[in-house]
């Protein structure tokens, strides 16, 4: 079983930047990619970044490429989400997630998901 407990997220003006965390307890997420999803009100869950189990790779969806980076520290077992730059149309509830192995974008291949972190960018 794998717990994971976010921190970070919060209000900011558009322009600025926040960074949100992810802490992995239980078994150990070295071996799992990870990922991030935003949710927004009355719209679905999307994917927003992927970093793989070694970090080697990463992910990122169109919509926040160049303002997003995901980082990962498995001696800590933790994931994080650095966002700059950010707009109000990103205003959401983030959610981090480890994977099972399978794709990176579709929520259907993330068995674990945090509690969720409220991000709201003003204009």
């Amino acid at each position: 079983q794998v717990q994971l407990v976010q921190s970070g997220g919060g209000l900011v003006q558009a322009g600025g930047s926040l960074r949100v965390s992810c802490a992995g307890s239980g078994r150990a997420l070295s071996s799992r990619s990870m990922g991030w999803f935003r949710q927004a009100p009355g719209k679905d869950r999307e994917f927003v970044a992927a970093i793989s189990a070694t970090g080697a790779s990463t992910f990122y969806a169109d919509s926040v490429k160049g303002r997003v980076t995901i980082s990962r520290d498995n001696a800590k077992n933790t994931v994080s989400l650095q966002m700059s730059n950010l707009k109000p149309e990103d205003t959401a509830v983030y959610y981090c997630a480890a994977n099972t192995g399978a794709t990176y974008t579709s929520r259907e291949s993330y068995i674990y998901w945090g509690q969720g972190t409220q991000v709201t960018v003003s204009s």
